[in-house]
């Protein structure tokens, strides 16, 4: 029986792992077991209590509680507490998933005790080294002793810096999910009847009332347009922005609710005629979902998702965005085909099997 320990922290990283944890369950059972670890990066109900019931997730054996900090700050009480796990049992590897401060923290600890890290998500490249997220998935790669690519060009990213050996294209677990629970979710009858679904989250959007501002205001001319609303799940980061701002933007269009669970996400998106997201996850979600999508970013993770022509990149340009979601409203991207089979949980363990 070997052991793995699986790191996690935030939203998109309960969604991954879920697939993963399902897979070891419900098929390696005597030949895996998993132990989860929860830095306590996500912490509040709403954006991590009720992901693990709604997924189904096993309950954290260990809790960090690390909380709210800045990013160095934030990520050196990780890497402390997840260290002293790992010297606490033995593990013969570490699953991180994606992006986070969450993600290099395990992967640091777990690449200077000398035990193997697979990195699920690996390769993905924004190319903008400003954005937290960018170090973060690049650094780890470089710890990682295996690389699970979810696309194409995520693996020609590693084998353009060197790491063609440590590569497996296994698809994409985001996939797997959405394949498995989107039979489940049903639609919110409160709903409106047309909306653009938007999320903001990202500090460099959050953090900047220019950029916030213009992407709200954006958001708002396309909905009178459009006659439609901006159905907006808050993130408690952009909520306390906007609560300590003297000069508000117009929210007239708009229909703020509480952040949405995995599932209740999934039925947005069955509802919705387009997306607005600074989310890579997002992204992602309303492709498989058969909806284009408006990124509020000036680049992407996900190019293939732009290549394809189901997302355009708008950035914080008001007359852009509202332009942009005229043109795509309610047109449907092809179906996709970069992301795998729909079995890259089963892929991933089964590589794991073989190499730990």
């Amino acid at each position: 029986m070997k052991r793995i320990l699986t790191i996690v922290g935030a939203r998109p990283q309960f969604i991954k792992a879920a697939a993963i944890s399902h897979t070891i369950r419900d098929l390696h059972r005597s030949e895996l077991e998993e132990d989860l670890l929860h830095t306590g990066q996500h912490y509040d109900d709403a954006m991590s209590g009720n992901f693990f019931r709604e997924l189904d997730l096993p309950q954290a054996r260990y809790n960090l509680g690390v909380g709210s900090a800045s990013h160095g700050a934030q990520t050196a009480a990780m890497l402390k507490g997840v260290e002293e796990v790992m010297l606490s049992e033995h593990y013969d590897g570490v699953l991180v998933y994606g992006d986070t401060n969450s993600t290099l923290a395990g992967a640091l600890a777990a690449a200077k005790l000398g035990i193997p890290v697979y990195h699920v998500e690996a390769g993905l490249r924004s190319f903008n080294r400003a954005m937290p997220e960018e170090v973060n998935r690049v650094l780890t790669d470089h710890l990682s002793h295996r690389l699970f690519a979810p696309t194409e060009t995520a693996v020609e990213n590693l084998r353009h810096e060197g790491f063609a050996d440590r590569v497996v294209l296994s698809g994409d677990v985001m996939l797997d999910n959405l394949l498995h629970y989107s039979q489940i979710a049903t639609i919110d009858k409160s709903l409106p009847e047309r909306y653009i679904l938007a999320t903001i989250h990202r500090d460099f959007n959050t953090d900047n009332q220019d950029r916030l501002k213009s992407i709200l205001a954006g958001l708002c001319d396309a909905a009178e347009r459009l006659g439609c609303k901006v159905l907006f799940p808050i993130h408690p980061r952009t909520r306390h922005r906007l609560d300590s701002m003297t000069d508000k933007p117009s929210m007239e269009h708009f229909r703020t609710i509480e952040p949405l669970s995995y599932l209740g996400t999934l039925a947005a998106l069955r509802g919705c005629s387009l997306v607005a997201t600074d989310s890579g996850g997002l992204q992602k979600e309303a492709y498989f979902s058969g909806r284009s999508c408006l990124v509020l970013r000036p680049e992407t993770e996900w190019s293939e998702i732009v290549t394809a022509g189901a997302a355009v990149l708008a950035d914080a340009d008001r007359s852009r965005i509202a332009d942009e979601a005229c043109r795509l409203w309610n047109k449907r991207p092809k179906e996709p085909s970069e992301f795998g089979d729909g079995h890259a949980a089963e892929h991933i363990v089964d590589e794991i099997l073989r190499s730990i």
